[in-house]
This record gives C-alpha cells, sequence and structure tokens, in this order.
C-alpha cells in the first residue's frame, strides 16, 4: 500500500469516534431556530403578524411600512439568538444555494452612534449580481442587476450566526433565474385547478396544496480517504477504481445496523435539522456499502423543497466535523447502486382530505379516481417532459440499473387498480341507469380502500409508481433540486384538471348530464387514452423497450436528447398558458442544462486524463520498471535459462505497456475530440460531449482498472474501492 493511502487509513483508524448527546427531546427543540408561527406571535404586532398569515395563505401583499414592523420583529428575535447578520437565501439555476452575509450593525457616517439595523427595504428586496449566475442569455456582463425577493410562505431561519431569509431570484426585467419562482406559480396553478375540480364533491373546499415527502439518498465517505481521490474531489464520483471483491451482493448492508460513527453523525444532522425546523423521520442503510437514506415527514411542496436544499447542504457542514464527505452524486460507484431522490407526491384539502387517498365512501373514492386518473393522464401526455426534468449528466449514469428505474417513463398502479380501471371503462356511454350507477358505486368505486388494503406492491423499475395515497417519482436523481421536478409535475396536472373540468361541464351543460355520469364518462375516456403509459413488469428487460417504441413512449438515454423536449411547441405552450414561465425563461433554462452537462462531461474528461497520465502511468511504469530490474537479475543469475524462470514477468511488463499505450492514446483522441465539440453550438456541443467524448471514459478506465491490478498494491497511489466503500 502507498505511504499516502497507508497515511489516510491511519487517520481514519485512530480517529476517535465524535460524542454527540441531543440534550432535548426532539418535539421540544423542533423549529426553535425557525421564524415560525409561535416566534412570530411573541415578536410581531397582531397587524403584522396577520399580514404574514394573510401573505402564506391567501396570497395577499404585504405594504412596505407592514414590511418594516415585520423587520423590526424579525430582526429582535434574532438578536435575541446571537445572530449577527442576515441574508437573503436563494436558489439560482447552479444546482446550489446562495447567499451573501450582510451584518445587522451600522454607524453614522462619521462612524459614531452605532446600532443593529434591518429594515423592511432589507427583509423585502435585495439586489445580487444576476449575470454571474447562470442565465441562459438573459442578462449580460453589462446587465448585472437582478433581485432576490422575499418568499413570505417559506420562514426564515437562522442557521450559524446568520439569519437566512428564503428569497426568489429573478432579473431586472422581471424573468426568474432560480428554481423557486417557477414552482410558486406552478403550485399557485394547481392550487386554483384542484379546488375547481374538489368543489364538484365539497363545496368548502377553498384551496388544495401539493405536498412532497423526499427521500434522499447519499454515500458517507471519510474525508481522509475522499482527499485522496482527484476525481472525487473534482467531479464528486471516482473515474476509475477495479470494482471491489466484495460489494452488495451479499445484501448485508440493506436497513442493517447502521456503523457507529455514521449513526453518530446522523444523530447531529438530525439535531440540527430539528433546529431548523426539516422534519426528518426516517434513517437507514441504503443497499450498497456506505450508502444512507433520510426522509422527513411530508410537507407543502414549496417548503419542502426549501428544506432539502438547505439539509443538503447542512449535511456537508455537519460531516465535516465528523470527518466525512458526502457524495450526493447518482452514480459515485461502479458495480454498486446510485442515489435517487425520491419525491414523494400528493395534494391535500384545507378540508383535510388526502386526494390521493381512498375513503370508506363511494362519493370519496369518484373523488379520489378523479385525481388518480387526471394524474395518469397527465403523465401519458407529457412523459416526455417529465424525462426532460430529471436529466443531468449525472443522473444519465444511474438511470437503468441497480433498482434505479429507466429513461422509459411509465406508470405502475397495481394488478388490483388496473382492474379497476378496467371495470371503469367499461362503463356504458352516456348517461346511467340507477341500477348501473348503484353496481358501479358499490362494486367497483365502494370496495377500492380494500383493494388497496392488501394488494398494493411496488415496482421498483417504475419511474412513476402509485405506492397507496400518493404517487412516487423515482427517477428524480439525489443531486437533484426538487423544484426541477415538482414545477413540471404541478404544472402538467394542474394543465390537466383544467382541461377535466371544461369537459366536465361541457357534458353537464350541453348534454343535460348528471355531474356523476359526466365524471364517469370523461374518465372512462381518460382510462382509454393513457393505457399506453401503465406498466407493470420490468422495466429493465429489452421487451418493455421494444413494446414501449410500439406505444409510442419516448426513450431519450442521454440528456442531451431528453432536454429538446423542454423546448418543444408542447412545453412552451404548456408552461406559457399555466403562467409558469414564459419562452424566454423556458429556452434559458434549456440553454442553461445544455451548457451544464458539456461543462461536466468536459471537466470529468480533463480529470481523467490528469489522473490516468500523472497518477496511473507514472506508478504503472515504477512498477514495471521493478519487474525489469527483477528479469535483469534474473537474466545475471541463470543466462539464458531466464527466458523461461521470468517468463510470467516478461508478459506482465508487456501487458503494463500495452495498457499505458492504451491510456495515452486514448486521452490523446479524448482531448482532440473535446476540442472539436467546443466549436459547436449548444445543442451540437452536448451532443458531441455526450456521443464523442465520452464513450472514451470507459476506455480509458478499462485500461487503468487493469493496471490497479496488475501493479503492486504498496505503490498504488490511489485508495481502491474497498478501502473507500468498507471503511468505517
Amino acid at each position: 500500500m502507498s505511504t499516502l493511502r497507508f497515511e489516510a487509513l491511519k487517520v481514519s483508524s485512530a480517529r476517535k469516534p465524535v460524542k454527540f448527546e441531543e440534550l432535548d427531546k426532539k418535539s421540544a427543540i423542533f423549529g426553535s431556530n425557525v421564524f415560525n408561527d409561535k416566534s412570530m406571535r411573541q415578536y410581531l404586532t397582531s397587524d403584522a403578524y396577520q399580514g404574514v398569515k394573510d401573505a402564506v395563505q391567501h396570497g395577499k401583499k404585504i405594504d412596505r411600512k407592514l414590511a418594516d414592523y415585520i423587520a423590526l420583529g424579525m430582526k429582535e428575535w434574532a438578536l435575541s439568538k446571537g445572530v449577527t447578520h442576515y441574508t437573503h437565501w436563494f436558489q439560482p439555476l447552479t444546482g446550489t444555494t446562495a447567499e451573501k452575509h450582510d451584518a445587522f450593525f451600522e454607524t453614522s457616517y462619521d462612524g459614531s452612534d452605532p446600532v443593529e439595523k434591518f429594515g423592511g427595504g432589507q427583509l423585502v428586496q435585495q439586489e445580487p449580481d444576476a449575470s454571474s449566475f447562470p442565465n441562459g442569455g438573459i442578462r449580460n456582463t453589462f446587465e448585472a442587476r437582478g433581485y432576490t425577493a422575499w418568499d413570505p410562505t417559506s420562514p426564515a431561519f437562522i442557521f450559524g450566526t446568520t439569519l437566512c431569509i428564503p428569497t426568489v431570484f429573478v432579473s431586472y426585467t422581471g424573468e426568474a433565474l432560480d428554481y423557486k419562482t417557477p414552482l410558486l406559480r406552478a403550485l399557485n396553478a394547481i392550487d386554483e385547478a384542484a379546488t375547481s375540480v374538489c368543489r364538484y364533491f365539497d363545496k368548502n373546499v377553498k384551496k388544495v396544496t401539493a405536498t412532497l415527502g423526499w427521500e434522499q439518498e447519499y454515500f458517507l465517505i471519510d474525508s481522509a480517504l475522499a482527499n485522496t481521490r482527484p476525481d472525487i474531489l473534482m467531479t464528486g464520483r471516482t473515474l476509475l477504481g477495479h470494482t471491489s471483491a466484495k460489494g452488495q451482493q451479499l445484501d448485508d448492508h440493506y436497513f442493517g445496523s447502521i456503523p457507529t460513527r455514521a449513526l453518530v453523525y446522523m444523530r447531529e444532522l438530525e439535531y440540527e435539522c430539528m433546529l431548523l425546523g426539516i422534519p426528518v423521520k426516517t434513517r437507514h442503510n441504503e443497499v450498497a456499502p456506505n450508502q444512507f437514506e433520510l426522509a422527513p415527514i411530508f410537507e407543502e411542496t414549496n417548503l419542502a423543497v426549501d428544506h432539502n436544499s438547505l439539509l443538503m447542504d447542512v449535511m456537508q457542514k455537519v460531516a465535516e466535523r465528523h470527518d466525512f464527505k458526502v457524495l450526493f452524486h447518482e452514480k459515485p460507484f461502479k458495480g454498486v447502486n446510485g442515489s435517487g431522490k425520491h419525491n414523494n407526491w400528493s395534494l391535500a384539502t384545507d378540508t383535510g382530505v388526502n386526494l390521493l387517498s381512498p375513503s370508506k365512501t363511494p362519493m370519496s373514492n369518484l373523488q379520489f379516481l378523479t385525481f388518480f386518473i387526471n394524474t395518469i393522464k397527465a403523465v401519458n401526455t407529457y412523459e416526455a417532459l417529465l424525462r426532460g426534468a430529471i436529466a443531468s449528466a449525472s443522473n444519465d449514469h444511474r438511470l437503468g440499473a441497480n433498482e434505479a428505474p429507466p429513461a422509459i417513463i411509465s406508470v405502475f398502479i397495481g394488478e388490483q387498480l388496473t382492474k379497476v380501471l378496467a371495470e371503469l371503462e367499461g362503463v356504458s356511454t352516456g348517461k346511467l341507469s340507477p341500477e348501473e350507477k348503484t353496481d358501479l358505486k358499490l362494486n367497483v368505486v365502494g370496495k377500492i380502500p380494500d383493494v388497496l388494503l392488501d394488494n398494493t406492491d411496488r415496482n421498483r423499475t417504475s419511474p412513476f409508481a402509485f405506492t397507496g395515497n400518493k404517487f412516487e417519482f423515482r427517477a428524480v436523481g439525489s443531486s437533484a433540486n426538487c423544484a426541477n421536478s415538482m414545477t413540471t409535475l404541478n404544472t402538467i396536472v394542474a394543465k390537466q384538471l383544467k382541461e377535466f373540468k371544461v369537459e366536465v361541464d361541457n357534458l353537464i351543460e350541453n348534454k343535460d348530464m348528471k355531474k356523476d355520469d359526466a365524471i364517469f364518462n370523461v374518465l372512462r375516456e381518460y382510462i382509454k387514452q393513457s393505457k399506453n403509459i401503465l406498466f407493470e413488469g420490468d422495466g429493465y428487460s429489452d421487451a418493455w423497450e421494444i413494446e414501449a417504441g410500439k406505444r409510442g413512449l419516448s426513450n431519450f438515454k442521454t440528456t442531451p436528447k431528453a432536454l429538446q423536449a423542454r423546448v418543444s411547441e408542447q412545453a412552451i405552450s404548456l408552461f406559457s398558458e399555466m403562467n409558469v414561465m414564459n419562452h424566454v425563461e423556458v429556452e434559458a433554462r434549456y440553454e442553461i442544462e445544455l451548457e451544464e452537462y458539456t461543462k461536466r462531461i468536459q471537466i470529468e474528461g480533463r480529470v481523467l486524463g490528469d489522473i490516468a497520465r500523472n497518477h496511473v502511468i507514472p506508478t504503472a511504469i515504477r512498477y514495471q520498471n521493478t519487474l525489469i530490474e527483477n528479469v535483469r537479475g534474473l537474466k545475471e543469475i541463470f543466462g539464458a535459462e531466464y527466458e523461461t524462470i521470468g517468463k510470467e514477468q516478461i508478459v506482465l511488463i508487456r501487458e503494463i505497456s500495452e495498457h499505458i499505450a492504451g491510456i495515452n492514446m486514448k486521452v490523446e483522441e479524448m482531448t482532440e475530440e473535446r476540442k472539436k465539440a467546443n466549436e459547436l453550438g449548444a445543442q451540437e456541443s452536448a451532443e458531441a460531449y455526450c456521443d464523442a467524448v465520452r464513450p472514451y471514459f470507459d476506455v480509458i478506465r478499462n485500461h487503468c482498472d487493469k493496471l490497479e491490478l496488475l501493479v503492486d498494491d504498496e505503490i498504488w497511489t490511489l485508495t481502491k474501492y474497498r478501502e473507500l466503500l468498507f471503511t468505517k
């Protein structure tokens, strides 16, 4: 083992476990660093408090005078907790969060009369540089102005000694430059559309909220070992490395006893989450070695997205204190499971009803079927757009194997619900007789809870699966911002519900149908139209790929192809009609995501070439020289017999030379392909990096991994898979 790897392992093995003790019950500390309802009641005037509540519940605008009172109360609360700075916390299109800290502390022009100052102006709006963030051409360097604006629907929180105020981020001309703004618009669209449909069943419903429960998968790697791997540090994944003799094949890690060091990390992480109001509830070992998962209680989607973005930052900061590195990459290690971020989505009314949860009454179940079938119809219509919403260079590595869903979007609902839909499809056209209606409600609709109770199942190869009282969008990648997929999903369902309402009302008004008859007739047609998207089998099979093609479903295996659906006429029309994004915002995001894909593959190519030539080849030559000296020694001792005695060493020398030559040749070819790709336009460049540059990665890696098996372990400089995956 090389000195570098030995020292890294020595640091890991000698490290004393960090002790962490929770001093309070989680319920006692939950949200104590959040400017929540309890804090607002204590620090705000009644008018200021009501102003925030009206903004959150009814979307009313907060005037500047009221904002001054809110800012004053927020500042006093923050100062009482030792806070010294504040920041507008936002989510630009970088995939991470952004913040610029300003001190409360101010002085007069002559330096006297210091005071802690924070007013409505600082709370409501700030002006970060918009040109230095990804903007897809919306902003130029000489047009740098952009605005962050307070989002009162997501409460301010304290992290460290900084008051963080969740905000949207828009350009000077008003286009969204972040993930939050389109999401808020999509959530408003689904609220309006779903509320209108709900009133067929309950006139008391005034608001429908989209809910989200994400499941965050991740790897924990010892930071000392990770620091010996340039590929992990620069790209978040291993670009080379031979698979360990033992991986996940024994299935002994999944749901096993959590390693002590990882558990101590998790406990501190959960403590920080409790302070920040992130309701994490579940933790467990995942399938791959050193892979774990945490999941929260369901929340309103905007807040859930904020919490997930915040959590990923907190996870890294806590990991540093425990000498861990967190890997969010969808496929950091070859040959073992990758990581996803399953987005569990549902809709809830202000009357306390989960619209995707059946009940004991036929009327409630008709409501369930309405939202259930409309969601399926929406996915059927916009399956290519959903695929585009989860496309990334890193997720391309994950989709299609090791329990990750394939690139073909389909919906799994289970055998029993498939039978229910088949029976509904057989409903007669037009008005139902009293006997037909009674039979339908009692024997089909009324029995749905019993069907779900014992007969729901899961299909881990399904990208979009119904799991009892929610849909699970399993194809979302672990490093992704949930807002991208949730903006698309809520928009397409809102559009579909809007169309459903028009069709039902038309039958009621123009065909003189009863409400239930109209609903059944429309749902029956939707079932017929959506059959292509339903699939219960093995998503990895070649047969499904062939069948999906016959059904007309898209199969975009790479990001450059998948992203084109984001700027299709269908997509631009959808987002524009639903007031989620205009064509400028849609096209800008497409440009940004293409550019990000290209840059990530470009960086990986450069890093791989660097490691191959500056780590692997020198190490291989060093070992090869040792073998050459050994052969020379044999020749001196045994004379002509050395050719027989040293035969294996000679074969090994030749094999090492072939791999070295292969690496050099392929790195040179890859570099030339990168140069060609760099001269092309955005779409063509991304496709060139995908089709002409990326294939070299596997070839170069194969040569490097073969050398890892041939070269003396004592001089191999790069930490190996067995050490990265099994060091506790």
